[in-house]
């Protein structure tokens, strides 16, 4: 049988986690990115604005923008690199000042307009901030320009760099959630190797729950209380095996020796017809057992089907004590009915498991005896028919194995007519198909067995 492959779990653990990790670095250089833009922004704005401050209080000082145009190399030493530039123009257009070592396009006045600083578009982006400042009865207007190209390479730069650093991080953080998932599933690897050493020659091992991490030791106990199981039932299996051989080696024995002495000399028509008549009792008695052992396999099915009716139980007590009164009257007995109602349940079942039982009341009771057979109705979860017989006190050993198969308290009083040591575990089995029980109790007075159906 070919089973789909699914991925381990070391590996989903460790995607997970390495899923995870390239979520949470995304979100942090994606805040560290626009910060960072934001912070550079911000002194780029207050750099310009600081320009246009010194601008001013230059042209306050002198007082004079004519002596201011005779030395431009104070505004280049002012502005640093090439990426800056500067006019200095009076309220009629004219450039007074101009500093632009890249040649760009000077603004125009008329469309200086607040707020004092704004980025212009186009072919070089810049950053732009202007001032204007009274000379005298004239006005003049200081602008200062930033480009923007320096500061988004060195942006794109950096987000470069941050996107080589989440993929390492995430390359790291799978590498080491794929060894702290190989560590953290340790312990089942350990119970695993644990769980491979139990075979059907080692079932009383049990996997070592002690040793175990808190989140393994539930399962543990589940897997070792499903071990105990599992060897309560292959010890029952082992030893209804041997029952089973020891139980059909009995009557092939007596129906070997008996054609062995047959055959051993010469014998007359009457010889063998007695032979054939012993025979078939023999062949009775091995049917029962195989009929039984039939039953007992198919009752173990959780499949089986009940044919549930209303039974009216003063007619099937009736029936069953007519059936059983020739039995009874051989030893003495006599079968007292206190039944009434009606139960829910299969009839043919609960005849055969009411059968069984006063036929055991019979064959193990005490003779001159009197055997009752009751039905109760007081407990309102469930119904309960008891058949109560009077005789010696079943010993407490013997109680807790009474319903095992082939089980019998003293085989020295076996009947050939009997059910073979399965009468009890067929009660059982009838029993738990219904959803109910059978409990058994033994005293000196006697002993009573009880038929517990759910209501």
């Amino acid at each position: 049988m070919k089973y789909k492959k699914y991925p381990s779990l070391r590996l989903r653990l460790a995607l997970m986690f390495a899923f995870t990790s390239a979520v949470l670095f995304a979100l942090m250089g994606f805040y560290i990115f626009n910060a960072l833009d934001k912070e550079i922004a911000h002194r780029d704005d207050i750099l310009l604005l600081g320009r246009i401050d010194r601008i001013e209080n230059i042209i306050k000082d002198n007082n004079n923008i004519e002596i201011l145009k005779s030395q431009p190399k104070i505004y280049s030493n002012m502005l640093e690199n090439k990426e800056n530039a500067l006019w200095i123009i009076n309220q009629s257009g004219e450039i007074l000042i101009e500093v632009n070592p890249e040649k760009l396009s000077a603004p125009i006045i008329s469309e200086l307009k607040p707020p004092a600083l704004f980025t212009t578009l186009g072919a070089h982006p810049a950053r732009v901030a202007w001032g204007r400042i009274s000379s005298g009865d004239s006005s003049v207007f200081i602008v200062a320009s930033k480009l923007l190209a320096a500061r988004e390479q060195m942006m794109a730069a950096y987000r470069w760099n941050l996107v080589l650093a989440w993929l390492v991080g995430v390359l790291l953080a799978f590498a080491v959630g794929w060894e702290v998932v190989r560590r953290g599933l340790s312990p089942l690897h350990r119970l695993s190797r644990q769980a491979e050493a139990i075979n059907p020659q080692r079932l009383a091992l049990r996997l070592d729950e002690e040793q175990q991490p808190q989140e393994l030791q539930t399962l543990t106990a589940a897997l070792n209380l499903m071990l105990a199981r599992l060897e309560e039932g292959y010890a029952k299996l082992s030893q209804f095996s041997e029952d089973l051989a020891h139980e059909m080696r009995t009557p092939l024995n007596n129906l070997m020796i008996q054609n062995q002495l047959a055959l051993s000399q010469p014998r007359t028509f009457q010889d063998y017809e007695q032979l054939l008549d012993s025979q078939q009792e023999e062949y009775e008695r091995l049917a029962r057992m195989i009929d039984n052992m039939l039953f007992l396999a198919r009752a173990e099915k959780q499949a089986a089907v009940l044919r549930l009716e209303s039974i009216d139980l003063e007619q099937l007590a009736q029936q069953l004590a007519g059936y059983f009164v020739g039995m009874a009257q051989e030893r003495g007995m006599r079968i007292e009915i206190v039944a009434q109602g009606h139960l829910h349940a299969d009839m043919g079942l609960t005849r055969r498991a009411l059968a069984n039982l006063l036929a055991n009341a019979i064959r193990y009771g005490q003779a001159h005896s009197t055997i009752t057979l009751r039905c109760d109705f007081a407990a309102p979860q469930w119904l309960d028919i008891t058949v109560l017989n009077q005789g010696p006190a079943i010993e407490e050993p013997h109680l807790s194995r009474i319903f095992d198969r082939f089980y019998r308290c003293d085989a020295s009083r076996s009947h050939p007519d009997d059910s073979g040591g399965l009468g009890l575990a067929i009660v059982h089995s009838i029993m738990r198909m219904h959803g109910g029980s059978v409990l058994v109790s033994s005293s000196r007075t006697g002993t009573q067995f009880t038929l517990r159906f759910p209501r």
